[in-house]
């Protein structure tokens, strides 16, 4: 998704002034793109955990293979489940439009939170997918997530006018999403599953390159803080929507 934040100083970029403050720009940008990065880092940590303990919670294993205890019974097959579905979104959405007015602790935490409400939200693609199969697909997001971020760090290439065509496309694999849930249809699956690998491969090196740009130099703490946070959020819906669609695509089911 494309931060929500304009660029507040376009032309503040390393280069453009003297020598000595383009150096301490850059020093500046490693150190708020690294907080970025930490921050998307937790919070792929706070919900693998999440994930992770809600199953083990909620699954035994029997000799005729995995049943659900009361708690995965409460989590799986009740009403709940439309909670966890929908908890996160409105976490989402909360963090986005409140940032502004938040602490940066509050922001911080608003940002665990969402993370372990899609956890929990996740934890049922283990009654799904072998343990084998999750882990090596989240390596190999891991590996093509680095990459594509690092190239819209890297890149001199102005991605702005891919970055239309690709939330066109988002919304293009939302709306798809959502009729093929009366559908079923395996082929439309298949099919958005592809073009949501390609999207959120795409809006990786363009968001990067989009958080890159809204560093400014002049920022106070707070204010940077709060970019960093909303930039770690940013990277990590990248990382999650493209680790579930490749894990339709490669995941060794049950």
């Amino acid at each position: 998704m494309s931060m929500p934040y304009p660029d507040p100083n376009v032309g503040a970029r390393p280069g453009v002034t003297s020598h000595g403050y383009a150096g301490e720009i850059d020093q500046g940008l490693r150190a708020y793109m690294l907080k970025v990065y930490n921050y998307m880092a937790i919070g792929l940590l706070v919900t693998g955990l999440a994930a992770y303990g809600a199953f083990s919670a909620a699954v035994v294993e029997t000799s005729e293979g995995l049943a659900l205890t009361s708690f995965g019974q409460l989590l799986f097959a009740s009403p709940l489940r439309w909670v966890l579905i929908f908890a996160p979104l409105g976490a989402v959405m909360f963090l986005s439009f409140r940032i502004h007015k938040m602490s940066v602790g509050a922001a911080q935490l608003t940002f665990w939170i969402y993370a372990g409400l899609v956890g929990l939200s996740l934890s049922s693609i283990f009654l799904v997918y072998t343990s084998t199969s999750i882990s090596q697909v989240f390596f190999v997001t891991a590996a093509a997530f680095g990459a594509l971020s690092l190239y819209g760090y890297t890149t001199g290439r102005d991605l702005s006018a891919m970055g239309s065509f690709l939330i066109m496309g988002l919304f293009g694999v939302i709306i798809a999403s959502i009729v093929n849930i009366f559908l079923a249809s395996s082929a439309l699956a298949f099919a958005v599953s592809v073009i949501g690998v390609l999207v959120f491969a795409g809006l990786t090196a363009y968001d990067t390159q989009r958080i890159k740009e809204m560093y400014f130099a002049g920022d106070d703490g707070a204010t940077a803080g709060r970019k960093a946070i909303m930039g770690a959020l940013t990277l990590y819906l990248d990382f999650i929507n493209m680790f579930v669609m490749m894990l339709q695509l490669f995941g060794e089911r049950r």
